[in-house]
């Protein structure tokens, strides 16, 4: 095969020598001859930084500034090739397996495919499109992350609307956990494609890693003439089509059948298998796999289309190919649907609100769970078909929905079984969150990160205490109006709170007892974010102690208060801990640290730099 293409490629050159000047014909004869995977025409390599920022999952930052957010990803790098903790790079929410771990979140859905990896997306804008040569990252802090890199044929910036948009992965690998921290530039060999872009996507799973990783630009390198490689396309295997063949499925067992002639009939011993079983052995099919299958036969058609086997639907992992006619196609098999997640999907025209309200209206009505997470097509009329639609719903997931309208969000006070709701990066606004507390009594997570537009937290706090009462967890990272009245009514009224993320709160003040009290009313507490608090002192550290012993997770980054001693009473009487981050505490040093891990081998015990 190589041969052959070698020889194709030889008589390309050959034509394009009549044209051509003898150096370039020269020039590419040698390539080729040598082996290299030359790209014809000779053209230019274009080097350029991302120009804009266009779409993510999650930031570390605030929406109102530049520190850890994934805007800092744009233009020129900020810090490389400096290593460590800096506030001009990109930084995505989570890390490691220990949130995995919480009770607010839910557990996975079968069926994902095992080389289904990412955890968090950037997509990036470039100024000019052209056929990807080379993708570099540069990295700057725990770096591995990185498990896709795929690329656009629709270019953001275009007055046009999309049309036929393709998505290519031009390289994917498995989560690493690369043996340093120290900055490096990340430029895996990238697949050729024949369309050109200036639209990159960079899909990371931070599961590995050991302390948040931290990005600090992206270089695309590309040629704007088509290369001779990218008129070759290998055949790919996708869920581009999730339809069951139109013809009648044939059965593969007609040859086997015994009749008076002396033919054999049946299937083997496979259609003697009780029901029960064969649907077993399909319930570990992907779900493209158990599209193909039931196009095999009829007795496999028949298995395959039972509503059994879609009681939980995951789309997540094919966001790049799914339409309104693979909704369309799923439709009739998804009656019994319980579990969907829709994450990530319907973006750029993909979706419809036609087909999306059609698949709801059908298969809605036994929805429990339903992740909706970067879901851009969503509008209100989206959310108002959801409540209609989806009577029994206990769990929303609404994560940086950060386009619908906030007055979309007060459908969501019909869905009055809610047990678990995720807002984090959305624009909901204070009438609509206390209209949902009012009727949504049952909430049991709650995840208002990031609301910036929520005006009075004290008030929400307040309506949590009098409505929810058997709140389990609440995350309240970098929610600014806080204060020291409102955390006492919340951990007053709710005492069940076993996770509670008060990260970034900028208003509450140690002086106030406000930690304390919070300690001392809440002893099932598992997790607790005061991150970023200067104000966090011995005292604090103290009563958690006394009050908390099932503590697993405290994150007390940024104070200037507490000492050794303080800590060393914690980890004694916290046997369960498993997570201290105790990064820029200026009485705790590296040796602290490397002492006290020493001490308790149990608990990773986080200390960031920089250098």
């Amino acid at each position: 095969m190589l041969t052959l293409l070698s020889m194709f490629y030889y008589i390309c050159l050959r034509r394009r020598s009549r044209s051509g000047t003898r150096g370039e014909a020269l020039t590419s004869r040698r390539a080729v001859e040598s082996g290299q995977r030359a790209v014809l025409p000779v053209s230019v390599e274009v080097e350029q930084y991302a120009k804009e920022v266009l779409d993510f999952s999650s930031h570390y930052g605030s929406e109102n500034s530049m520190s850890y957010t994934m805007w800092n990803l744009a233009g020129v790098p900020n810090v490389y090739p400096s290593s460590g903790d800096f506030t001009q790079t990109a930084v995505f929410r989570a890390y490691g397996t220990w949130w995995e771990q919480c009770a607010s979140v839910p557990p996975p859905f079968r069926r994902t495919p095992k080389g289904f990896y990412s955890q968090d997306y950037i997509e990036l804008g470039f100024e000019e499109p052209v056929y990807p040569t080379a993708v570099e990252v540069l990295e700057t802090y725990y770096p591995g992350a990185i498990v896709q890199i795929l690329a656009c044929s629709h270019n953001p910036f275009s007055q046009n609307p999309p049309t036929d948009v393709r998505w290519e992965v031009l390289w994917s690998g498995e989560p690493t956990k690369v043996l340093t921290p120290q900055a490096r530039q990340f430029s895996p060999t990238i697949k050729h494609i024949n369309f050109p872009t200036n639209l990159l996507r960079l899909e990371v799973n931070s599961s590995l890693l050991d302390y948040y990783t931290e990005l600090d630009a992206v270089i695309l390198r590309g040629v704007k003439e088509r290369p001779m490689l990218a008129l070759y396309k290998m055949p790919i295997i996708d869920i581009s089509d999730l339809s069951d063949s139109e013809e009648e499925p044939s059965d593969l067992g007609a040859p086997f059948r015994q009749g008076g002639d002396g033919k054999r009939t049946g299937n083997g011993y496979f259609d003697k298998l009780p029901y029960e079983l064969i649907q077993l052995i399909l319930s570990h099919l992907t779900l493209p796999d158990l599209c193909r299958l039931a196009q095999s036969c009829k007795l496999l058609h028949q298995h395959c289309c039972d509503p059994l086997q879609y009681t939980q639907l995951s789309l997540q992992p094919y966001w790049a190919r799914l339409s309104d006619a693979s909704l369309g196609h799923l439709q009739g098999r998804c009656t019994l649907l319980q579990r969907l997640n829709l994450s990530w999907t319907g973006n750029r025209g993909a979706l419809t609100l036609n087909g999306f309200s059609s698949f709801m209206k059908a298969c809605g009505l036994s929805l429990v769970c339903l992740e909706l997470s970067c879901c851009h097509f969503l509008n209100e009329a989206c959310l108002e078909v959801i409540s209609q639609t989806c009577p029994g719903l206990q769990e929303l997931n609404l994560s940086s929905c950060d386009r619908l309208h906030p007055q979309a969000f007060i459908h969501i006070s019909r869905l009055i079984r809610l047990r678990r709701l995720v807002l984090y990066r959305t624009k909901i606004e204070q009438t609509a969150i206390l209209s949902i507390l009012t009727f949504c009594i049952e909430l049991r997570h709650l995840n208002l990160g990031s609301c910036v537009r929520i005006e009075d937290y004290d008030a929400v706090a307040s309506m949590l205490a009098a409505r929810c009462r058997s709140l389990c967890s609440l995350d309240l990272w970098r929610c600014r109006n806080l204060t020291d009245r409102g955390l006492a009514e919340l951990v007053s009224g709710c005492r069940m709170l076993e996770e509670l993320d008060l990260g970034w709160c900028p208003t509450l003040q140690s002086s106030t007892g406000c930690f304390q009290h919070l300690a001392c009313s809440l002893p099932r507490l598992h997790k607790l974010f005061l991150t970023a608090n200067r104000t966090v002192c011995d005292s604090d550290i103290e009563e958690l102690a006394t009050s908390c012993p099932s503590l697993q997770h405290l994150d007390i980054l940024g104070t200037r208060l507490v000492s050794v001693a303080s800590l060393k009473k914690l980890l004694q009487s916290c046997p369960q801990l498993l997570l201290l981050d105790v990064s820029f505490c200026s009485q705790i040093d590296m040796r602290v640290v490397q002492e006290l891990s020493g001490l308790f081998p149990n608990v990773a015990i986080k200390k960031s730099f920089t250098q």
